[in-house]
């Protein structure tokens, strides 16, 4: 029962400490704000570090990830980094083809899906006398929506036959739609590439920008066949590649060596002789990205913590201040029967209150900030609740080490002396 009351009183001198530091706050606000300066700029600087890194870190996975988690892509250039790269050698690798697509297709056991996807040079795309600018270009196999996630906002993909009979059919993204079609209905319209016709059968659904260019806003896709007839696929002014998609319950890398083995066989690579192909897979994205993200994050807490470390010490002299001014107070309140860790415990949660004002400013700083770069911007920049609770926590870490060493030095006054004091 003693310890239960012992604990109410901890509780309840706790509840008027906190009373007691705002009214202290408020009556000595340019004081409080000097002394919050370091805290507030401290936090401010590791939090807004690690709101920006956290978005672009996800804002790239999401990127990176809509190629594909479970996605393993065959090309001619490997996604490698380093002084090393031998372009030289990789640009004269053979483009994947329709016909390897379809010895894919027969061979591999392990994938589920499978797709011919080929970069196409920018070019213009015009309706009557409307134009889309600097449009990308891209030419498909009918595999493509079991590879790729996506929508479409009207109309449909290309039939089998279509595919086959290289018709003349054309999906659009939401940019082109809105450059070609702004007041118009644009399923089953024809439009013009370099000087050939399409008939819209799609439109994709508005994804916004993507970190990596791989959003489908400003692309027109055609029929791998259609293109065939126009361009020459195994030109090094082409980029084309094969993504296989696998199985349920197949990790990428099984998938990748069953592919290894096939790839071999189609181009009929002797044991001995190194591959003329690469293949990728999102996990050689993610990786540096982690290392590279993980560097910019220490960047941050090191510039964050010199702040922080110049206002521990400006929340210690303003506490020091503080006792000296109530060490009459103090003294009554002993004589009057307070114990040292009534002190100890007032002066501590008057110096956790102090950098909690501080970091709240901060991490208000820091919403202000990423509210108004999405607005104006319309980047998907973010301050998560790991964030928010990062800042509190380390609020209340330098209010606890700067503020231990006043509230100590008032806990243990002699109640006489402190009495007499001037």
């Amino acid at each position: 029962m003693k310890k239960k009351s012992e604990f109410g009183l901890v509780i309840g001198q706790i509840i008027e400490s906190g009373k007691s530091a705002f009214a202290a706050l408020r009556s000595n606000v340019v004081r409080t704000f000097l002394s919050t300066l370091g805290i507030t700029i401290g936090i401010f600087c590791i939090i807004m570090v690690l709101s920006i890194v956290n978005s672009l870190e996800r804002n790239l996975q999401d990127s990176v990830d809509s190629l594909g988690k479970d996605v393993a892509i065959i090309e001619k250039w490997p996604w490698e980094f380093g002084p090393d790269y031998k372009w030289w050698q990789y640009m004269n690798r053979p483009n994947p083809t329709i016909d390897e697509l379809e010895k894919l297709e027969e061979y591999v056991t392990l994938g589920k899906g499978m797709a011919l996807s080929i970069n196409l040079p920018g070019t213009t795309v015009k309706y009557k006398n409307l134009n889309a600018e600097n449009v990308t270009g891209m030419a498909v196999s009918q595999g493509f929506p079991d590879i790729k996630d996506f929508e479409l906002e009207e109309g449909r993909f290309f039939t089998e036959n279509e595919s086959k009979n290289a018709d003349q059919v054309v999906i659009i993204g939401s940019d082109i739609k809105e450059n070609l079609f702004p007041s118009i209905f644009p399923i089953e319209k024809e439009i013009s590439v370099k000087g050939r016709k399409f008939m819209v059968i799609g439109v994709f659904k508005k994804e916004g920008e993507s970190m990596l260019g791989n959003s489908m806003d400003n692309v027109f896709v055609i029929p791998v066949k259609t293109a065939a007839n126009y361009i020459r696929l195994n030109s090094n002014n082409v980029s084309s590649r094969i993504q296989i998609k696998a199985k349920d319950g197949i990790s990428v890398d099984l998938l990748e060596n069953e592919l290894k083995g096939v790839m071999r066989s189609i181009r009929k690579l002797r044991p001995s002789e190194d591959p003329d192909f690469a293949i990728n897979k999102t996990t050689l994205l993610s990786k540096p990205l982690k290392s590279l993200f993980s560097v910019v994050n220490l960047g941050g807490w090191i510039i964050g913590l010199f702040a922080i470390l110049v206002g521990g010490f400006g929340i210690a002299n303003i506490m020091f201040v503080s006792v000296k001014e109530r060490t009459q107070q103090i003294g009554i309140q002993k004589s009057l029967g307070a114990k040292n860790y009534f002190i100890l415990i007032e002066f501590l949660v008057e110096a956790i209150v102090l950098c909690l004002v501080g970091g709240a400013i901060g991490l208000l700083s820091v919403f202000s900030i990423t509210v108004l770069v999405k607005h104006f911007m319309e980047i998907n920049l973010f301050l998560s609740t790991g964030n928010i609770v990062t800042g509190i926590l380390v609020s209340v870490s330098i209010g606890i080490i700067s503020g231990f060493i006043p509230a100590y030095t008032a806990s243990k006054l002699d109640p006489v002396e402190a009495i007499r004091a001037k």
